[in-house]
C-alpha cells in the first residue's frame, strides 16, 4: 500500500503531527504539499493544514481541490479547543470538501496548537468591544494553545495513523 502523508504549516505545528503520523507509519511518504506532483501512486492520502476562518488555510485548501476519488484521512491543528463548537464547524467543512471529490474518509484527527504570536499580536491591538479583541476566556484559550501539540496530542496522532491503516 503506497500512502502519501502531506501538509501544509505556518508556525510548525501542523508539521510536527504530521511528522508523528510519519512515525507511526514509518514505510508512509512524507511531503509538504508544495513538493507533491502527482497524488495517482498513492492508496491512501493524508491531508493537514492548519486552521483559517473556519477552514483548511489556502494551501490545504487549494491542495484539497486536487484530491479526487482517494481514500483520504484528514489532520489539522487550530488555536481554539478540539471540544468546542468552532472545531466541530472546521470537520464539517473540511468533510464537505473531501466529499465533494467522491473521497472516502477513513477519518480525521485534530488538536490545538499554538496560535502565530502575529495573529495575537494584531487581535491585541483591537479594541474593546470589537469580536475578536482580547478578554478573559480568549487570553487563557491563546496561552492553553501555546503548549500544544504536546507529547500526549503527538501520541495521539501516531495511534490514528495505524488505526486508519489497521481499518482497510
Amino acid at each position: 500500500m503506497n500512502i502519501l502523508i502531506t501538509y501544509s504549516s505556518k508556525t510548525g505545528n501542523t508539521s510536527k503531527v504530521a511528522e508523528a503520523l510519519k512515525a507511526g507509519l514509518p514505510l508512509a511518504h512524507l511531503k509538504p504539499m508544495s513538493e507533491v506532483e502527482n497524488l495517482d501512486s498513492y492508496d491512501v492520502v493524508f491531508v493537514g493544514g492548519w486552521i483559517d476562518r473556519g477552514t483548511f488555510n489556502a494551501e490545504a485548501l487549494e491542495f484539497t481541490k486536487k484530491v479526487k476519488g482517494k481514500k483520504v484521512a484528514y489532520f489539522f491543528t487550530l488555536g481554539a479547543y478540539p471540544d468546542s463548537d468552532h472545531a466541530k464547524d472546521c470537520v464539517n467543512a473540511i468533510n464537505a470538501l473531501f466529499e465533494e471529490n467522491g473521497n472516502e474518509i477513513l477519518g480525521r484527527y485534530f488538536c490545538q496548537g499554538a496560535i502565530d504570536p502575529k495573529l495575537i499580536e494584531f487581535m491585541s491591538s483591537l479594541p474593546q468591544g470589537h469580536v475578536m479583541a482580547p478578554n478573559e476566556a480568549r487570553i487563557k484559550r491563546w496561552k492553553d494553545a501555546s503548549t500544544h501539540p504536546d507529547n500526549n496530542d503527538l501520541e495521539n496522532a501516531r495511534s490514528f495513523a495505524r488505526s486508519i491503516i489497521d481499518t482497510i
